[in-house]
């Protein structure tokens, strides 16, 4: 790596941990560690949650599906876009409500055990356990997504970007918690989105403009333009259906949670929505242009960026892994400085996701087990270190999944969106919406959700099966939620009039 793409990528990385010793300082009891004290602008609330959302999977694991696949890959985009929208225009402002109606409920197994009055604690537990299971996967994804890009940037081996990454992403997130999370995030998110703007138009002029870039794509694979071309029904609505994890993402609705009033939640809408439509954009055109331009680079010159090329069965030069497309044309296309800041926006969408998953870990191991469990009567600076402790032990075992070398980001993620999506997602939407739903109801459509993810997922496959496990586990959550609600006591006349006055406050 040229010395000054590693000072500047440095700089950033001071910069991240500044950021995270400024708000340690700000960061006083739980609900400021995990929630921030439901303080953010609009602005902030939008981007860190465009930014945790995407992750790393947005700079790596998209362009690298439609490098090596082609605009199939873009159907999982569309998905995404209306699942976001959805949960902007139907869940943010009433959760953003029903969570300070309820007890000022500050995670969401806290939210469901408050809307449902469990004194059992069993709601709170199996949501955490889920939560936990889960985001140890998700988290493993970041850390995959870290190494890739510590090891073709300053030659590392794999093991040692990992571990390397690791120490770089918790630092900051076990100081500051959710406001150092939340700003980081904030200047993620804008660098993010001028890196999926930036580098896309240098590539596509590189190579010749848009017409250009499109002949020498179609001249290499007609069927990399094709949305449909390879790709099947079961492959479309799977890429589709990743729009219902978005109900159930535990990272992105503390962000709703935590706005400051449910009025910024319009404004909210519009900044995420832009941001993140013109970011999925950025993200299939790098792929895209990334095809076209690869198999007509020098493949010595690529093997010393740490882009390692293989020629295919048609005889294209094409990087060994996909997944590194981006990394490769902010190392060729820009200077040095430019370079740096790239390499700085892709670990930010890393870090601005994995921070996100550790907080929330956090908060299921400090609100919901040992408070609730343990000890009630703990401190709130006893609990912050006992949330601190937990974003150090997550870190481990998600960094240990991800020893793997050939470990897929997108495959980490699709698993783990899917455990959310399906266990979660039916759940929050019949508590927000829905005043008959109840305690048992919930409950058993959370682990019927879950349950299904992992048995589909990974143990059956081929025929019906290759479909995404998100939306079996969606459909049977919501069902058996919906019957045994039915089958059951009706909620309290306490528990209807909270809902009575949430829907009076919208």
């Amino acid at each position: 790596m040229d010395t000054a793409t590693l000072i500047t990528f440095i700089v950033y990385l001071l910069g991240m941990l500044a950021i995270g010793f400024f708000a340690y300082r700000l960061t006083n009891n739980l609900s400021d560690y995990v929630l921030g004290g439901r303080k953010l602008g609009p602005g902030v609330a939008a981007l860190s949650a465009g930014a945790s959302d995407m992750s790393s999977w947005l700079l790596l694991g998209l362009p690298g599906a439609v490098y090596a696949s082609g605009m199939g890959g873009a159907w999982l985009a569309v998905g995404l876009a209306i699942g976001a929208y959805l949960n902007w225009q139907f869940v943010a402002k009433r959760l953003r409500i029903y969570t300070e109606v309820s007890n000022d409920s500050i995670t969401i197994p806290d939210f469901l055990e408050n809307r449902f009055r469990d004194t059992s604690h069993l709601l709170r537990v199996i949501s955490a356990i889920v939560t936990l299971i889960f985001f140890t996967f998700y988290t493993s994804s970041g850390m995959v997504g870290g190494a890739k890009l510590f090891e073709a940037s300053f030659g590392l081996s794999y093991d040692q970007a990992l571990w390397i990454g690791a120490i770089v992403i918790v630092s900051y997130t076990f100081l500051g918690g959710f406001l150092a999370v939340s700003w980081t995030d904030f200047i993620q998110g804008i660098l993010m989105f001028v890196a999926l703007i930036v580098v896309p138009i240098r590539a596509i002029s590189v190579v010749g403009g848009w017409d250009a870039t499109i002949d020498a794509v179609g001249n290499i694979s007609p069927g990399h333009l094709n949305m449909v071309a390879g790709v099947g029904t079961i492959g479309i609505l799977s890429s589709l259906a990743w729009g219902l994890g978005y109900f159930g993402q535990p990272h992105i609705l503390v962000r709703f949670m935590a706005l400051r009033s449910p009025k910024d939640v319009p404004k909210a809408r519009f900044i995420g929505m832009t941001w993140m439509i013109l970011g999925l954009y950025g993200a299939i055109f790098v792929g895209i242009a990334g095809l076209a331009f690869i198999s007509t680079q020098d493949a010595a010159l690529l093997s010393q960026l740490g882009a390692n090329v293989i020629t295919n069965d048609a005889g294209v030069q094409m990087l060994a892994d996909p997944e590194k497309v981006f990394i490769a044309f902010s190392q060729i296309l820009f200077d040095p400085i430019i370079a740096g800041i790239l390499l700085a926006a892709i670990l930010s969408a890393i870090m601005s996701t994995i921070d996100s998953q550790l907080l929330v870990s956090s908060s299921a191991v400090a609100e919901d087990f040992y408070k609730a469990i343990l000890r009630k009567n703990a401190s709130e600076r006893e609990l912050v270190w006992v949330g601190r402790a937990a974003v150090g032990i997550i870190a481990l075992i998600a960094t240990l999944l991800a020893t793997n070398p050939e470990s897929s980001v997108l495959e980490l993620v699709s698993y783990a969106w899917a455990g959310f999506g399906g266990a979660f997602g039916p759940t929050i939407l019949l508590a927000l919406f829905w005043k008959g739903t109840t305690r048992n109801g919930a409950l058993a459509g959370i682990i019927v959700g879950a349950i299904t993810v992992i048995v589909w997922g990974g143990f059956l496959s081929g025929g019906i099966f290759d479909l995404y496990e998100i939306v079996p586990a969606f459909l049977l959550n919501l069902i058996v939620a919906v019957v045994v609600s039915n089958l059951g006591e009706k909620p309290s006349a306490e528990i209807e009039a909270e809902y009575d006055e949430t829907i009076s406050r919208m």
